[in-house]
């Protein structure tokens, strides 16, 4: 196999363990949506019955419950949505700090600020568990996720575009730098083989390579259309 033949498939690897890091970021997106329903419209739905089944054993069912603390503030609620059960516990000023839902098939514990603003999501989606903190803008600035092929981390700017991505692929650990547009400007693979790094121009088009094999190292530089302007050895 070339160099540029392992770079490239080293770089396949590298995007499709960012594609799942995006997936799930968006998984764990929506699912959110069940902790704020849960908190605001509690109160909408039918009213809760109470039902005693036998002599001695008892139970109550019901649509919702809403704890109250000594002030009469609402501390917690449990309730069932379309989307699924959730319970969310708030604080002494009625802001809802901690979220436990399960929507649809994807459980998810959901973390807040004072403001009540959601900044930590962990979620299992089928067998993919992840965990996604956000800044207080609620832009997603950390995603790190756990697929069959290996581990992930997304990290990104305040926009909440990714600008960089760790992962451990079946070839081996790499590191994904993107600019503000989302492209690809540099990568750092380590497989069986060797280290390398790649650079690349605004266009994607790899610019510089640097590698390190069982036959030693090598450093290509290209011009825009991909044609080696000088290589070592």
């Amino acid at each position: 196999m070339t160099t540029e033949e392992r770079i490239e498939r080293l770089e396949h690897e590298l995007a499709r363990a960012k594609r799942r890091n995006y997936w799930f970021l968006a998984v764990v997106g929506l699912a959110a949506g069940t902790f704020a329903l849960i908190w605001f419209f509690v109160g909408t739905g039918s009213t809760a019955r109470a039902q005693v089944a036998g002599a001695t054993e008892k139970e109550v069912r019901a649509n919702k419950f809403i704890l109250l603390d000594e002030k009469g503030e609402v501390r917690a609620r449990l309730a069932v949505t379309k989307d699924g059960p959730g319970l969310v516990l708030g604080d002494e000023s009625g802001k809802p700090r901690a979220g436990l839902v399960v929507d649809k098939n994807v459980p998810m514990l959901v973390l807040s600020d004072e403001n009540g603003k959601p900044r930590a999501r962990l979620a299992v989606d089928k067998n993919v568990p992840g965990l996604v903190l956000d800044d207080e803008s609620g832009k997603p600035r950390a995603t790190l996720a756990v697929t069959k092929d290996g581990p992930g981390l997304v990290l990104g700017d305040e926009s909440g575009k990714p600008r960089a991505t760790l992962a451990v692929a079946k070839d081996g650990p790499g590191l994904v730098l993107q600019d503000e547009s989302g492209k690809a400007r540099a990568t750092l693979v380590v497989a069986k083989d060797g280290p390398g790094l790649n650079l690349y121009d605004e266009n994607g088009k790899a610019r510089a390579i640097l590698n390190l094999d069982k036959d030693g190292p090598m450093l290509g530089l290209y011009d825009e259309k991909g044609k080696a302007i000088w290589r070592a050895p």
